[in-house]
């Protein structure tokens, strides 16, 4: 059951979206897990100058389905009003680049990519990660919602579209470039508002001979260590690997192997 609310905020034209029912099964969220109170946007900044007394605070409550136990916000902030203009620039990031760098060497060896190959990254932000495909040779494609982010890595020699990714983008892709060898979705599953049309999307991406690989930080790193700091209104959902699997599961997808990060306070 949604209801849709329209908090009178002109400036950012932000809406809210009140769920009760999990965006992945249906079932009850039932199951208190932090409850934050209300709170600005994160990443979304009033200009300077502005009365601070405007800046919109909506609910931030996370809780778990009582089905399938994923972790979820109950309050959905409008991806578009967070996504189409962005702050964040995953280059700022000297570490973050070098993690990238490692991914892209191992996963070109393990998958024996090449010149005939084609990649694609969802979220590639300012293709801080697709740059080292580019420089191997490797054809690949970045698809980023925040137009300004991707009008940075297309600059950047790295091509990229800006669009939001689900089913629909999937298969005028894969009628343009067919599917791809190697798809990629970095931390970015937490980001998604509609869980079942993005991984039903990457799933027909990879087709039936592709391979997925997801980065996503761990729900029990967040509980060990009390990172209530990674819960803010741009991540919708909190993934454990038993949420993660039943989700990839519904939509055609196996997980195949498992590896434990340090980036992103564990993931």
């Amino acid at each position: 059951m949604l209801a849709m609310t329209n908090r009178d905020a002109p400036a950012a034209m932000q809406t809210e979206t009140r769920i009760d029912h999990c965006r992945f099964c249906g079932g009850p969220l039932a199951v208190p897990f932090c409850d934050l109170g209300a709170t600005p946007l994160a990443n979304s900044y009033i200009p300077p100058g502005q009365d601070a007394s405007t800046e919109k605070s909506f609910p931030l409550n996370a809780v778990a389905c009582a089905r399938c136990f994923l972790v979820q916000l109950d309050n959905i902030a409008d991806a578009e009003g967070i996504f189409t203009d962005y702050a964040y620039f995953s280059s700022f990031s000297t570490s973050w680049l070098d993690h990238a760098a490692r991914y892209v060497s191992d996963v070109t060896v393990r998958l024996k990519l090449g010149a005939q190959s084609f990649v694609v990254e969802v979220a590639s932000n300012d293709g801080y990660l697709l740059r080292n495909f580019v420089a191997a040779g490797i054809p690949c494609l970045g698809i980023e919602p925040a137009r300004n982010v991707a009008e940075a890595a297309n600059a950047a020699g790295v091509p990229t579209e800006a669009l939001f990714f689900g089913r629909e983008a999937a298969a005028a892709l894969i009628a343009r470039r067919g599917h791809a060898d190697l798809v990629i979705a970095n931390n970015v599953l937490a980001h998604v508002p509609d869980i079942n049309d993005f991984v039903g999307g990457l799933s027909m991406l990879v087709g039936q001979r592709g391979i997925l690989t997801i980065e996503s930080p761990h729900l029990l790193r967040l509980i060990d260590g009390t990172q209530f700091d990674t819960i803010y209104h741009e991540h919708y959902a909190y993934w454990s690997v038993h949420a993660m699997r039943q989700v990839l599961k519904a939509h055609g997808l196996e997980i195949k192997s498992i590896e434990r990060l340090a980036t992103h306070g564990g993931s």
